[in-house]
């Protein structure tokens, strides 16, 4: 559901003060469409900073339910260990599922853990950084939760690279399936891996999925 803001009129000295509006809530039904412009996202964004959502590169507004319990903590380890390598490695930044990134073709996303090179990220304004930066990042990971589409989520990886991603893993948790994705390669699928590795995108990083895919 997506609440709108409130406004209120100053009421004049005389008069009692007017009472504030309760906020009005949309329902989104399954399959209907709602485009929004870039400042129109923005803006819903701002009113509604408990939801996680998300824009198509036709303008089409994405609503993600919040993730179960299970899958947020998933979700932190994943990020946690990111995070950890990247801070001791220095080449680049770690995000976790919080950062949208609007990409080339005008979309704007937000993957469940992702990394950006120090040269790509610094060469941003300040500005930039702050909203919603106009960037795809070097290396993002999406987890699947029981509530999402699979080929939603494999359409969204490849949505990544088409914009200048350079290694995006697919997990699953449900079956242990792994996708790998990678620019001019076809997708690799590996069946319950322990590992995986970060490649020359990320050299020196490999990831325990111990906590992640499996327990």
């Amino acid at each position: 559901m997506i609440q709108s803001a409130t406004t209120t009129r100053t009421p004049h000295r005389s008069a009692r003060p007017a009472a504030i509006a309760p906020p009005i809530a949309l329902a989104v039904p399954p399959g209907v469409r709602l485009q929004v412009s870039d400042d129109d996202f923005g803006a819903l964004c701002t009113a509604n900073r408990d939801l996680r959502l998300e824009r198509t590169a036709q303008g089409d507004l994405i609503v993600m339910a919040p993730a179960g319990s299970e899958s947020g903590g998933r979700n932190a380890v994943l990020t946690g260990r990111l995070y950890i390598w990247a801070a001791a490695d220095g080449a680049g930044v770690s995000f976790d599922s919080s950062a949208g990134f609007r990409l080339p073709n005008g979309a704007t996303r937000a993957p469940d853990a992702s990394w950006i090179r120090n040269d790509r990220w610094n060469a941003l304004t300040p500005e930039q950084k702050r909203g919603f930066a106009p960037i795809c990042p070097d290396f993002a990971v999406e987890l699947c939760s029981p509530s999402d589409d699979r080929k939603l989520a494999s359409e969204k990886m490849r949505e990544y690279v088409d914009n200048g991603l350079r290694l995006g893993w697919l997990l699953d948790p449900d079956d242990g399936r792994v996708e790998i994705h990678r620019p001019g390669r076809p997708v690799e699928v590996l069946d319950r891996p322990a590992t995986l590795s970060g490649e020359d995108v990320l050299p020196g990083f490999t990831l325990d999925l111990k906590g992640i895919l499996f327990d």
